[in-house]
């Protein structure tokens, strides 16, 4: 039996259906229809967000379904003339996952980051997420942080406590 066909790619600016897609992914595989399901961005919002050269949506297809993908900003520096990756969110559906697809997901991004000369990629885990801990200690270095949320104003939505 033939190898499914796999595409990873980045989206245009003009792929909106794809970035929703895209949303709609992180909501099954993080649990977290509150955050990725409601209040939806519009297209001119998507549209905008694709156009950003420091955005990325890195997306899996297997026979043009999507089956993963990550977020990530580029942040240019200020201390030396050059720019890091942060990878906000990498999911890759329960049904794919130990196939390689979140490795291919980053290996694209690492080609983009070294087109645009940046420094390194870092991502964060949730402790007790053993295969994200896994997967990022295959491809780098850990680092021992601490992150803090800090509201801005009133606007933040709390999550509620249950």
């Amino acid at each position: 039996m033939a190898e499914p066909e796999m595409t990873v790619r980045r989206l245009a600016a003009n792929e909106l259906t794809g970035m929703r897609a895209l949303n709609a992914l992180f909501a099954d595989v993080f649990e977290d229809e509150a955050a990725y399901a409601h209040q939806r961005p519009d297209d001119r919002y998507l549209r905008d967000w694709l156009s950003n050269p420091n955005h990325f949506a890195i997306v899996a297809f297997e026979h043009e379904k999507l089956v993963g993908g990550l977020a990530a900003y580029r942040l240019q520096k200020f201390e030396q003339a050059r720019s890091e990756i942060y990878i906000y969110d990498l999911g890759v559906k329960l049904t794919h996952r130990r196939r390689g697809i979140a490795t291919a997901l980053i290996n694209v991004l690492k080609n983009i980051a070294a087109g645009l000369d940046a420094w390194v990629i870092y991502v964060q885990a949730d402790h007790g997420d053993e295969p994200a801990i896994a997967l990022y200690e295959s491809l780098g270095e850990r680092e021992e942080v601490l992150h803090f949320d800090i509201p801005v104003g009133t606007k933040r939505a709390r999550p509620a406590e249950g």
